[in-house]
């Protein structure tokens, strides 16, 4: 490039994203005098959706500032928790986050799941129709453009993915509201009304049911609800029920 050079500094939460040659203090950078701050932010690793303020000699830019000589840049990390303004924060996860998104629906979140590998296109699109912030690992699906709202996600493990996306987002918890099979929400039942689905031990020995609105499965307190009320309990704890 035999644009301007810049010194750019990464907050230390993004420098995961950059070259280990630019995870210590300000580094030099060549652009090419047209490209947006934006546009060479993205060129070194860095998603715009974890990108918060952007300073330029100490002082607050948008990503379509253009960079010139001897610019200092510090590029920040977004705050948290952090506003989604313009919808009501709900979240769709990409086929690589299943466990996440049943995590999730069990504290009662709107959290949108593909399960089939539906293409980029697709969910962006489906993000900004829908108006959900993406959820993902996938650094290249969450520059796409037409993308409404996005996030990556840094963990490869659920529990720390839980507890990312509940720091980062502080979303309103309400355990046990939500299908986590199919995220619809859930009503008081009958065993009368569940008893298709019951086998004759459950049948004898619970009482106390829900079913999905959407999809009609049925739930009730069986072996593994003393893992899910660990989940629970400890995302109450650190998070409450905002």
């Amino acid at each position: 490039m035999n644009g301007p050079e810049i010194q750019i500094e990464f907050a230390p939460g993004l420098r995961v994203f950059v070259p280990h040659g630019r995870r210590s203090g300000a580094t030099p950078v060549a652009t090419d005098g047209s490209s947006t701050l934006g546009h060479v932010v993205e060129s070194l690793g860095v998603p715009l959706t974890e990108v918060g303020e952007l300073v330029v000699n100490g002082h607050p830019v948008t990503v379509s500032h253009l960079p010139t000589a001897a610019d200092s840049v510090e590029v920040r990390a977004v705050e948290r928790p952090q506003p989604v303004p313009g919808a009501a924060l709900r979240f769709l996860l990409d086929v690589h986050l299943g466990t996440l998104a049943r995590r999730l629906r069990l504290l009662g979140v709107d959290a949108a799941y593909e399960s089939l590998d539906i293409g980029d296109p697709a969910l962006a699109a489906r993000s900004a129709a829908e108006r959900r912030v993406l959820l993902s690992r996938d650094r290249g699906l969450l520059r796409r453009r037409e993308l409404w709202s996005g996030a990556f996600v840094y963990s490869t493990r659920p529990d720390e993915q839980l507890r990312d996306v509940l720091s980062r987002f502080a979303p309103a918890l309400h355990p046990w509201t939500r299908c986590t099979a199919c995220n619809g929400l859930l009503a008081k039942a009958s065993k009368d009304e569940v008893a298709e689905q019951l086998q004759g031990g459950t049948r004898r020995s619970y009482d106390v049911f829900a079913k999905c609105a959407e999809c009609g499965r049925a739930y009730w307190r069986g072996a593994h609800h003393e893992q899910l009320e660990t989940i629970v309990a400890r995302a109450l704890t650190e998070f409450g029920a905002r």
